[in-house]
Formats: structure tokens, sequence, C-alpha cells
């Protein structure tokens, strides 16, 4: 694996060995003292902010020994000024890997082309990939069997993932892609014009399911998970899309519609008393706050996994 750029690109081997490096990483922070990015500056190119993924990778490229030096959307804007296949080429010379946060796919697709470097999407409009792997490892290490690969780590074939939100965000994109490579199945409840369209379903491949009925995708799932309706970049979309996506949240009569012991998902930042309720935020906050932590630790086997 030399970059990691979306999880459709992902084979299900490639799959299965982040996550079971991930097992190992977890269980194992603190004690190890192999540092396989020893002498290695990795570049954080963010266009977009954040907290989680900005930390998170910060933390685990220095746990695994290397550096990093951290360039914003006014340190270094692609595509803007200069070529980004220029911005790679001149990087390439001074760093050792890149995580890029972004808007177009293709910027990222194409710093990875022209840099040659180990490049890690971080988040772009299409997918999030570090997300959704980190979210598999949460509903694996809290419903399924980790070390059990042929079993598809206990989501194959018997696990009910509902995505109730926007179809077609980011995150709903990498969990299409994600069933057709783990073979669970994947329920999307949203409003029609948030649903995605044939082809993509034809192109993720899976057991993929769309509606506009939430109690429908709602029965007796596995896990209810949710994003937020408003993604950067779409800020002025906010009025229209919180009329449209109104019905389509997570609240205690939606829980009680899933199975008794179902989980509840949230990638952050939540926006209380829109996707999803105070109340069973607060209740599945175990959960929720165990996923944003897991992004530490599978991203940390994707930096091990990327400098083999």
């Amino acid at each position: 694996m030399k970059h990691l750029l979306s999880i459709e690109q992902l084979s299900r081997t490639e799959i299965e060995g982040i996550l079971q490096r991930t097992a190992e990483l977890k269980s194992n922070r603190g004690k190890i003292s192999a540092q396989p990015l020893a002498g290695q500056t990795w570049a954080l190119i963010f266009s977009k902010p954040s907290t989680r993924t900005r930390v998170s990778f910060d933390v685990g490229i220095r746990e695994l020994g290397g550096e990093t030096i951290y360039l914003n959307a006014a340190d270094a804007q692609l595509g803007r000024g200069e070529l980004i296949k220029d911005t790679a080429r001149v990087l390439a010379r001074m760093i050792h890997g890149a995580v890029i946060r972004t808007y177009a796919q293709s910027d990222i697709e194409e710093f990875a082309e022209f840099s040659g470097v180990p490049t890690i999407n971080a988040l772009t409009d299409d997918e999030h990939p570090c997300q959704i792997l980190g979210d598999i490892f949460t509903i694996i290490e809290k419903r399924g069997a980790i070390d059990q690969p042929s079993q598809g780590f206990g989501l194959a074939g018997k696990t009910v993932i509902t995505y109730i939100g926007d179809g077609v965000s980011n995150t709903a994109r990498s969990w299409l892609f994600a069933a057709g490579k783990l073979g669970f199945e994947l329920r999307i409840a949203s409003h029609k014009k948030y649903s995605p369209k044939k082809k993509l379903l034809e192109r993720a491949g899976g057991r993929v399911s769309c509606t506009d009925d939430v109690a429908t995708a709602a029965k007796e799932a596995d896990v209810l998970y949710t994003d937020i309706w408003v993604s950067m970049g779409k800020e002025a979309e906010e009025a229209r899309r919180e009329a449209e996506l109104g019905p389509y949240w997570i609240n205690e009569s939606v829980v009680k519609l899933a199975k008794p012991d179902a989980l509840v998902m949230h990638c952050l930042p939540a926006h209380r008393g829109q996707e999803i309720d105070e109340k069973t935020f607060e209740t599945h906050a175990q959960t929720i706050f165990d996923q944003a932590e897991n992004r530490l630790h599978v991203q940390k086997a994707i930096l091990v996994e990327l400098s083999k």
C-alpha cells in the first residue's frame, strides 16, 4: 500500500491488515519502543480546519518517532497560484509523507501522483476514509472479533449499519465503499434529494438499501450512525439543508426501533438538536468518544503500513 486515498481504492486484505494493526497498536500503546517513522518529517496540509484529525495525526506521527510540520490554508493553498503537481514535487524533496485535508478528491490524488511520497486522505468532499476505518474498528472492538479475518471481523453477513442524514456526504460515501468491501448490510435513510445515485451504488457494490423512511431503516439495526448536515464549504445551504434533513436525525424514538444493544455513533462535531438529540448523545457518549480516540490508533496503523 503506497497511499491511503479512499476506501474505494483499498482491497479487503488491506483493510483487514489495517484493522489488525490497529488492535495491536492500541493494546500496546506506550509499551513498544519501535519507531518506524524515526528521522522522518510528515507534512499536515489542511485546507479545511480540524481539531480531532490534526491532533490525532500529530500525536500518532510523534508516537511513531516522526516529526510534523503543519501547513494551513494560508500556508499551502492547494491549486491556488501554484499548480498542485508543482507543489507536490517541491515538497517531495523535503518531506517523507503528507496528510492532506482538503476539498477536491482530485487534488489529493494529483498530489500523491506527482509527489511520490506516501499520502493520506484526512478528508475530502468525496471521502473520509480514516474516519470510517476508525469507526469500523470501534464496532468490531465492541461487537465483533478482531482476530478472525475469515469471518469479516464480526461484520460480514450479520451486521446492519444504518446511516441517517445526508446520504451523499463524504462519510456516507466511504460507508458505501466499506459495505462493498466487507460484506455488512448498509441502510441509508435520507431525504430523496440527499440519497446516493444509482451509478454510485452500482460502483460501490455490496448490500446497500436507501429509503426516505427512518423507521424502516432503523428497525433491528446493530448500529445507528449520523453526521452533521452542513459540511464545511456548504454553509450557504444551511437553512435549506436543515429544513430538508430535519426528519433525518437520531433520537430516543429511533433508538427504540434498533436492537436493544445497538451502538449509536457520531463522527463529531455534533450539533445537538439537529442530527442527534442531547439525551441520546449523552447516553451513548462512551461509544462516540471511543470513536474519536480510535482515530489515533487506526491512523497510526495506516502510517505503519505505509512505512513498510
